[in-house]
């Protein structure tokens, strides 16, 4: 399969959607996703979600940004969220005698503001790296029964499940899921749409019938 590069879908009279960013997946492509995710009443409430991975923490997806994980971009010596950024940005600098993993400066083309964004290590948290489904959604949807490798795996997803945006979005999104939270600029809606389907579909993982309603919302608009 391949992975594609608040939610009131024009409910406003006279409301009329921005066309959809280059890349974009068509209305086609979105409506075929969604035939083939699962849908579900509610999201689940999975206990024994912990994200960190200090003493005494659950770990339950890993260390943040491992390299020590089969699939793309693993064991190949530099961290996930360097390999996120040299892969989304233009111009970009790496430091020297890193073999090109630590990513210095970089020019990134938003995809959920549309902004052109210039990056520096210095910096970092002007850019950082989401989880399209949510880790702690994907949790409650299923991931508390995965083998905990594959759970490493998406966490760490390159092709699938991450992308470097702007932090304040990223902040703002946290762990909401479609139905709750969509990209700021409307022009990037179907490609989000495209993107968090893709990942739900790759890795069976269903979603809400909220978040069926406000994906199919979209389609119309793509």
């Amino acid at each position: 399969m391949a992975a594609f590069g608040s939610c009131n879908i024009g409910g406003l009279p006279g409301f009329s959607p921005p066309p959809p960013a280059p890349g974009s997946p068509t209305r086609i492509q979105i409506e075929e996703l969604l035939t083939q995710v699962q849908v579900v009443a509610v999201r689940g409430d999975a206990v024994g979600y912990e994200r960190g991975c200090k003493s005494g923490e659950g770990c339950v997806f890993g260390p943040a940004w491992t390299d020590d994980y089969d699939g793309p971009g693993g064991h190949d010596g530099c961290g996930t969220r360097d390999n996120v950024l040299a892969r989304s940005m233009t111009n970009v600098v790496f430091r020297d005698g890193t073999h090109n993993c630590v990513v210095l400066e970089g020019t990134l083309a938003d995809p959920y503001s549309g902004a052109q964004l210039g990056f520096t290590k210095a910096d970092a948290g002007k850019i950082q790296i989401d989880h399209v489904y949510p880790l702690s959604a994907a949790w409650d949807m299923g991931a508390n029964r995965w083998l905990p490798d594959k759970r490493v795996r998406f966490a760490n997803d390159i092709d699938f499940n991450l992308l470097a945006v702007n932090g304040t979005d990223n902040q703002s999104k946290s762990d909401s899921t479609p139905a709750q939270w969509l990209p700021p600029n409307g022009a990037y809606h179907c490609f989000y749409a495209g993107k968090y389907l893709s990942v739900a579909a790759q890795y069976e993982l269903p979603i809400t019938q909220d978040d069926h309603r406000a994906l199919a919302a979209i389609a119309h608009t793509c």
